[in-house]
């Protein structure tokens, strides 16, 4: 998440949302979402990506996808 928006002090706790962070607009995550599935190789479903509400949300949705 550093990486992708640019903060190398970014603090994140699985409750931190875009809210949270002012660089997390619309294009960032786009950005966050394919780095993730870059990274783990895999790809999200559209409703899985509209239903993420926090980081916390996302650790867990990649975990049930990584197994």
């Amino acid at each position: 998440m550093r990486d992708v928006f640019d903060i190398d002090d970014l603090e994140v706790s699985l409750e931190t949302s875009a809210e949270d962070v002012e660089e997390w607009d619309s294009l960032s995550h786009i950005r966050l979402i394919v780095a993730v599935e870059r990274k783990f190789g895999f790809k999200f479903k559209n409703s899985e990506i509209e239903s993420l509400k926090n980081v916390g949300e996302l650790v867990n949705l990649v975990a049930t996808k990584v197994g």
